[in-house]
């Protein structure tokens, strides 16, 4: 079941930022939350596979992996040896995967919900953050990937601990059929990755609507709704907290995308301007 959660203050974003569970056994504060920023609260959640190639994704992601590998080798050469990998760096370039993406930070998240590429639209609609559980995701996984978890004292899996269960994206659809996914770490291929706290689920192919998994496989699932009235008023905080371009993207690109909107002027601002 899905929950819907409104936001239309500062306050009532406090929950969304600081959830944490008690783990008597460490003494510590832990958290099992992803969390996934969207800059439209009526976007649906899809992949850039489904997206891309709609009905036909199953036969043509074989195609299109196969193509990246092919050509993506000379970059990283390691590409070869995994599914999960392929998928991965192709994700972090561009690729149409069925990978989505996701973080363990809530701030990452509300970035990613209150920065849009056209900065107009900023109050033009309402915004969103989807927040999953891993530890309920991975309750409902069979009984083979349980025990990999298990024996390397993790709550999520590697690359390498994926491998060892399967290889091949047909078994890993065979065995998840339509009631359950894997949340997989990305090896830090990039300071991006490290960044932006990601985290990857891979997506079954009888898995159409995530939205109607998440709504009919879990209990823990919450959509936070931002108010576009609110959405400038986050934005700036995150700023203050050093939570910008200049952060979740390395180098140049991100500092220019951060001076740009920075330095960009809203519109009803530079109306009143001149009718002084």
């Amino acid at each position: 079941m899905i929950k819907t959660v409104y936001i239309n203050t500062l306050e009532d974003l406090l929950p969304l930022i600081t959830q944490q569970e008690y783990r008597p056994d460490l003494g510590r504060n832990r958290s099992l939350f992803l969390y996934r920023g969207m800059t439209d609260s009526g976007f649906k959640l899809e992949t850039t596979l489904y997206r891309n190639c709609k009905e036909n994704k199953k036969s043509l992601e074989p195609c299109i992996l196969n193509n990246f590998t092919k050509y993506g080798a000379l970059e990283d050469p390691l590409i070869e040896k995994s599914v999960w990998r392929q998928m991965i760096l192709g994700q972090h370039h561009g690729l149409p995967t069925r990978l989505l993406d996701w973080s363990q930070s809530p701030l990452i998240a509300l970035h990613f919900a209150t920065t849009e590429a056209n900065l107009d639209e900023m109050e033009a609609h309402d915004c969103m953050i989807w927040r999953i559980n891993i530890k309920e995701l991975h309750s409902m996984l069979p009984g083979r990937y349980k025990k990999t978890l298990a024996d390397n004292q993790t709550s999520v899996f590697t690359v390498n601990m994926l491998n060892e269960v399967t290889t091949t994206l047909e078994q890993y659809d065979e065995d998840m059929q339509d009631k359950s996914m894997v949340i997989i770490e990305p090896p830090s291929i990039d300071p991006r990755i490290v960044n932006q706290y990601s985290f990857f689920a891979v997506v079954p192919d009888s898995i159409n609507s995530i939205e109607d998994f998440f709504d009919n496989h879990t209990e823990d699932t919450v959509k936070y709704v931002i108010s576009k009235d609110l959405r400038w008023r986050i934005r700036d905080m995150l700023d203050q907290q050093n939570i910008s371009e200049r952060i979740i993207y390395s180098g140049l690109d991100g500092l220019s995308k951060w001076l740009g909107r920075h330095y960009y002027v809203k519109e009803n601002i530079t109306k009143k301007e001149d009718d002084q």
